[in-house]
């Protein structure tokens, strides 16, 4: 199958129909039984993970009834779906309400994200946020854009390049392990700022968009960071894995780092892993 324009099209509706049919509804509005605790207190899943998830689902099922669909929920029912996402010929990544936490806590910080996977390498993404009805998203190739309600585009782009002290952005240290959470944890102090939106939908939204500088992710779910990942690669910048290699979709380990282009890449590196 030839993957175009008119693909993404469709996808960003279904994602948009998802929040306003299945997420939206049930914010601020779920009593204590729609929350459950996943692996800790800050891991969680509600009804509108689950009901939008299942809406995507038979929506990509019908469209693409070949394809191999992982979603996050899916997933944490069946892990053996991530065993197929680097040989399948075609397949969609779905995280249905990336920022659960936030979500439940009535925060307005939430995502729907969406990857499409193709013989081990992401071809497509999208995240839509639907608190303000509007999407980023990317083909391989050809760029990221901001795409309006109004179905307006503009092109996203990364911050330029800056020194250390002058760099904002996000490292998820509480996810890594010691010692290494403690010295990810004192060394940000090197920087500018720190953002901590606990939402992966909108770090790499304003990383694309020129608002932050950097992320630094440990944990690698590609519900999370395929999306997220092409994203900012397409709007001019530069990610690799810790040990500087490739991140590809068969990876939940290793590490992220993204910045705005190589040399900063290993500024940052070097500054945020200094013993």
């Amino acid at each position: 199958m030839k993957f175009d324009a008119s693909h993404m099209d469709w996808l960003a509706g279904v994602l948009a129909e998802a929040g306003q049919l299945e997420i939206m509804p049930r914010f601020r509005r779920l009593d204590a039984g729609a929350i459950h605790e996943k692996s800790s207190p800050a891991d969680l899943v509600t009804e509108a993970d689950v009901n939008a998830e299942r809406l995507i689902t038979a929506r990509l099922e019908e469209r693409f009834p070949n394809a191999l669909i992982v979603g996050e929920e899916a997933c944490a029912a069946n892990p053996r779906l991530l065993d197929g996402l680097s040989s399948a010929d075609f397949a969609i990544t779905i995280d249905p309400v990336d920022g659960t936490f936030n979500f439940a806590s009535g925060v307005p910080l939430f995502g729907v994200m969406l990857a499409v996977v193709a013989r081990g390498e992401t071809i497509a993404a999208i995240i839509h946020d639907p608190v303000c009805k509007d999407w980023i998203m990317a083909m391989k190739g050809s760029g990221a854009v901001i795409r309006r309600s109004d179905g307006t585009e503009r092109p996203a782009h990364v911050a330029a390049p800056d020194s250390i002290a002058r760099m904002t952005g996000v490292v998820s240290w509480q996810y890594a392990l010691e010692p290494l959470r403690s010295r990810l944890a004192r060394n940000l102090t090197q920087f500018l700022a720190q953002i901590g939106y606990r939402c992966a939908a909108h770090d790499y939204r304003i990383l694309a968009t020129g608002g932050a500088h950097f992320s630094a992710y440990s944990r690698l779910m590609p519900w999370d960071h395929l999306p997220g990942a092409l994203i900012h690669q397409e709007a001019g910048g530069y990610l690799k894995r810790w040990d500087g290699s490739d991140y590809l979709p068969c990876h939940t380990g290793g590490g992220l780092l993204a910045a705005p282009d190589a040399e900063s890449w290993r500024a940052i590196h070097q500054a945020l892993f200094r013993e």
